[in-house]
């Protein structure tokens, strides 16, 4: 009798349901929520590392979840400036300021488009602004400044002078840091 319990209790223990029964049952799981990660900030640091169409990528996830807004656009001029899409960083870069008047990086970059545009007079004024709104606390926007008026008065710069001396500026949450030239 001992044995035929034994055999019965092994023969029903095979008659499990595999966890089918779970409210899942046997499909995939769903779609996964929100990223944590902050879009910018990986944005931040691919463009730091040279990454710039990795980095324009970040910044529209970033625009995707927190809305157009002047980080993002800002941010995204910045990208396309890097790889040589003037007229879509000007773009951009305008939103930006018309949004924001007191967003020190955004007049920057804006004035650096400009000066890549060739477009001195306007872009020594958009880092006069940017230079008004940053209290005169940034040396790189000062420098730009300088650059740029020195420029406007001395027009016969030669061309290895005007290349790689203008510094883009980006902001992260809540404050923003400078970025060095190449």
């Amino acid at each position: 009798m001992a044995a035929l319990g034994v055999l019965a209790s092994l023969l029903l223990g095979g008659c499990d349901n595999g966890n089918l029964n779970r409210p899942d049952g046997v499909y995939a799981p769903g779609v996964a929520g929100q990223s944590d990660i902050d879009g910018l900030l990986v944005g931040h640091r691919l463009m730091a590392a040279g990454e710039y169409e990795l980095a324009l990528k970040a910044y529209m996830r970033a625009a995707a979840q927190q809305g157009l807004n002047v980080d993002t656009l800002s941010a995204l001029g910045s990208a396309d400036l890097k790889l040589g899409r003037l007229n879509e960083a000007e773009q951009l870069l305008r939103r930006a300021v018309a949004m924001d008047g007191t967003f020190p990086p955004a007049w920057n970059n804006l004035g650096v488009v400009l000066m890549d545009k060739g477009n001195i007079p306007e872009a020594a004024e958009m880092f006069r602004r940017a230079y008004a709104t940053d209290n005169g606390d940034s040396d790189q926007i000062r420098d730009n400044l300088r650059l740029a008026l020195a420029k406007l008065d001395n027009r016969d710069y030669a061309p290895a002078q005007e290349n790689g001396q203008f510094q883009l500026v980006r902001r992260g949450p809540g404050s923003y840091v400078i970025l060095d030239a190449p």
